[in-house]
């Protein structure tokens, strides 16, 4: 069996450095957006236990232990997000100490 041929693609993009922010930002916001839809779900799961008023102990623990790990994983992603943050704010601020 022969290797794929592969193209060789250079694609020419251009990017100034505020519009580079501007994507960051861009992409953490949709980050954030995501996350809120994650904690919504985890809210409607709950939602449709308790309306089920045959629930059992165990199911009740179980489905808590569940939304506790996923908000758990939120909380990281949020951290990781703060620091994106942190750091496009104090790209955009470097660029403004450097135009004075």
């Amino acid at each position: 069996m022969s290797m794929p041929n592969i193209p060789d693609i250079k694609p020419e993009i251009v990017l100034k450095r505020n519009e580079v922010i501007n994507l960051l930002l861009t992409s953490i916001a949709l980050e954030e957006i995501g996350m809120s839809h994650i904690i919504n779900a985890e809210g409607e799961k709950i939602q449709a236990i308790l309306k089920d008023h045959c629930v059992t102990l165990e199911d009740a623990l179980r489905i808590n232990h569940s939304v506790e790990r996923m908000l758990r994983n939120v909380i990281k992603n949020q951290m990781l997000l703060q620091f994106k943050l942190e750091d496009v704010i104090s790209l955009e601020e470097r660029d403004e100490f450097f135009e004075e």
